[in-house]
């Protein structure tokens, strides 16, 4: 874009003027590839009770009708309740068919599980997974600086105390591993449905999951369709607000629904909130000044800056994650 077409940079920037057009435009798109570019009967999504999960499903409703649409929520042991409830709102709301699958048994089978708490268990002995719960995250660290963020991890013990140390690389590596046969999991359970009723996947990422790589590598990055990869998480709360998604669940707070203690998606990986976050990816997308952006978000140049650079090594970092197989000729 020259810089001269751009719009002033403004906290309105990303406001949709027109949601009825842009839900027209997915509809006809969703029902174009559904129909013709897949040739598929209908459609198998994955429904979290959160918000990308709920606007896609309720775009795809409004595309391809609710009768054509197999709503699938999987559960598992370190789901909240409330994830399920919400997504049962949901498609009661929309009038869909749903199936409930517990992952719970196949994770077992993976020993998900068992190789996440013994990476846990190197770090914190005295750790119980009975008794206590646990998480991992960035929090706040890199975000300005020039280095690699660093990943914690937390216990929660019986009394409610937090216990939090660094952690290693080796066992990052492992409990992230592990916690990857969720998504994995919940793929395959998709394409399970989806090849027997001879349905497409739609995917549910939003633009930051999609370009700042929060997704795992065909778990929920495995799908046919994904309807709302180009929009900012502003703009899909805008959308639910259009589509009459029910309240409880554009109130909710983004979560990962991953470890056995409860955690934001900002906490985890993001580290921004998403209204500030989105101003600020689209603005290092358009490249716009640090200047005019620090103005506007009253920050200082130099603080954008910073951000910026964790943007572009979170976008390297994640390259493999967006990147077809290599094939040989």
């Amino acid at each position: 874009m020259n810089h001269s077409s751009k719009k002033p940079f403004s906290k309105d920037i990303l406001k949709i003027d027109s949601p009825h057009l842009l839900v027209d435009e997915l509809g006809r798109k969703l029902k174009n590839d559904i129909y013709g570019t897949l040739r598929r009967k209908g459609a198998v999504i994955g429904l979290s009770g959160g918000i990308d999960s709920s606007v896609t499903c309720a775009l795809t409703a409004k595309a391809i009708g609710p009768e054509n649409i197999l709503g699938l929520m999987m559960p598992e042991k370190d789901s909240s309740p409330e994830s399920e409830i919400l997504a049962r709102k949901l498609a009661d709301g929309l009038g869909l068919k749903t199936i409930v699958e517990n992952i719970s048994p196949a994770l077992e089978g993976f020993k998900c599980y068992e190789r996440r708490d013994t990476a846990t268990k190197n770090i914190f002995p005295e750790f119980d997974p009975v008794r206590h719960k646990m998480k991992i995250g960035i929090k706040d660290s890199g975000l300005y600086s020039n280095l690699p963020p660093v990943f914690h991890i937390t216990i929660i013990i019986e009394n409610g105390q937090e216990i939090t140390k660094r952690l290693p690389p080796d066992e990052f590596r492992t409990i992230m591993a592990a916690s990857d046969f969720k998504q994995r999991s919940r793929m395959s359970m998709l394409y399970y449905h989806a090849e027997r009723l001879h349905y497409t996947v739609v995917g549910t990422p939003n633009k930051h999951e999609e370009r700042q790589g929060f997704f795992v590598k065909y778990g929920d990055g495995g799908a046919d369709i994904m309807p709302i990869a180009h929009l900012y998480k502003t703009q899909v709360y805008q959308i639910a607000e259009y589509l009459k998604v029910p309240k409880e669940i554009i109130e909710r707070t983004p979560t990962t629904d991953t470890y056995s203690a409860e955690q934001t998606q900002e906490e985890f990986f993001f580290q921004l909130p998403f209204e500030e976050m989105d101003l600020l990816w689209y603005a290092y997308e358009n490249n716009y000044d640090t200047g005019d952006v620090s103005k506007v978000m009253d920050r200082s140049a130099d603080e954008i800056s910073k951000i910026f650079a964790n943007f572009k090594r979170k976008q390297s970092t994640t390259d493999y994650l967006r990147m077809a197989p290599i094939k040989y000729i």
